[in-house]
């Protein structure tokens, strides 16, 4: 009983890396139906007000790795506490930017602190959760994310068209003051994985159990987040919908979010068979992307579905990374986490230049879903057995010993 009681204490402290979790959701893609004001305030093109989107997806894609790596041996409290610190003062300078360049760069600053306050937030779910409960842990931060769309987006979207975009984005700087307090005052400590060696780092790039899951993950981001960064031109060219009626669908893609997220943890922790999950998952995700064009203004329930998918997806590819390379966990994590989020930076980079080149918006959907189906493909043909975690590694609290 008292072993219970330990368990569920240590999931309801996963909540306060939750709160965090919803701060960079909201931040992450509250741009995306920002980019015509945006524009507009800063006298440039929506493709290249896009490639702030751009910028932070990658720097949160760089930072992530080299900090599970080098700094392997900090307490995960303090370089968490950090990053989100980071993270709040690169969404201040977001507000007071006064034009394209100063913007870039503060939202370089603001993803550098999300990609390392992601990495060691999922590990560290995973650890004070235990194995029985990791998927749920893992479920609830990526909930937090898809939480932060449904719920923050449209709002930041609603503060911006009466206010302005700038007020929008002080609304994501105070919240993330809120989780930063919050987390330096309720976060347990954590023990600290002892430091990585510089090998095993680079030997998680070419293994080849976990290249082929990395790989899977980075093609999902180009086709699902680099195409939901030009949703709102994307909806205006095929169904007519104005800039101030964006938020009904944000509200459908983030909602889709949530209940994906809420559904993919139960059903990891009571069927171990994350396989199939993803072959599900990336399956519907190439469908509901798909028919996007065909909806135009009708969109709503394709929305739903690929807001469930897109968000539902990484559960199951977080799980089975944990169970395959148990002896270096975080770092296979954070691996992940930078293909997730250099894949959103690739799909957005090119979508951006797709457009400035002269794409109609509309076809944009079909390449994503192309992309997707590509990501299947790779997934199907690679399927590796679990390893078991190895005992007195240090993560070996945040592995799995289920199969793939």
């Amino acid at each position: 009983m008292r072993h219970e009681t330990g368990e569920l204490n240590a999931v309801r402290k996963v909540w306060l890396l939750m709160v965090g979790s919803f701060t960079l959701g909201l931040d992450a893609y509250v741009m995306a139906g920002l980019l015509p004001v945006v524009a507009d305030d800063l006298a440039t093109t929506v493709s290249l007000a896009g490639q702030m989107v751009t910028v932070f997806t990658l720097a949160y894609a760089v930072s992530a790795p080299l900090v599970a790596g080098l700094l392997s041996g900090v307490r995960p409290r303090v370089l968490i506490v950090a990053a989100l610190a980071v993270f709040t003062l690169g969404n201040g300078l977001t507000a007071l930017a006064p034009g394209l360049t100063v913007l870039l760069v503060a939202r370089a600053v603001a993803g550098i602190g999300a990609g390392v306050y992601s990495a060691l937030s999922t590990a560290a779910a995973a650890a004070l959760a235990g194995e029985e409960r990791r998927g749920r842990a893992l479920a609830l931060v990526m909930g937090g994310m898809s939480s932060g769309t449904v719920l923050g987006v449209p709002l930041g979207v609603l503060l911006a068209d009466h206010t302005s975009w700038r007020a929008t984005m002080w609304l994501v700087t105070g919240l993330g003051a809120v989780a930063l307090l919050g987390l330096a005052v309720g976060l347990p400590d954590i023990p600290a994985a002892p430091a990585v060696p510089m090998r095993a780092r680079l030997a998680a790039l070419t293994d080849r159990t976990v290249l082929p899951v990395v790989g899977v993950s980075f093609l999902g981001a180009v086709a699902s987040l680099g195409l939901y960064t030009y949703l709102a031109p994307v909806l205006a060219s095929s169904g007519g919908v104005g800039d101030g009626a964006v938020a009904p669908y944000l509200w459908a893609w983030g909602l889709g979010g949530v209940l994906g997220s809420v559904v993919a943890g139960p059903l990891v922790d009571r069927t171990g068979r994350v396989y199939v999950l993803v072959t599900g998952i990336v399956s519907t995700l190439v469908v509901a992307i798909g028919v996007l064009p065909l909806l135009g203004a009708a969109a709503h329930p394709a929305l739903v579905v690929w807001g469930a998918a897109g968000w539902a997806f990484q559960v199951p590819q977080q799980h089975r990374l944990l169970a395959l390379r148990a002896e270096r966990g975080t770092v296979a994590l954070a691996l992940n986490n930078s293909a997730l989020y250099l894949g959103s930076a690739v799909g957005s980079g090119a979508a951006g230049l797709a457009l400035a080149a002269g794409l109609a918006p509309e076809r944009l959907p079909w390449a994503a879903a192309a992309v997707a189906a590509a990501a299947l493909v790779l997934h199907l043909l690679h399927k590796t057995p679990a390893r078991p975690a190895v005992a007195g590694s240090p993560d070996t609290a945040a592995a799995g010993t289920r199969r793939a």
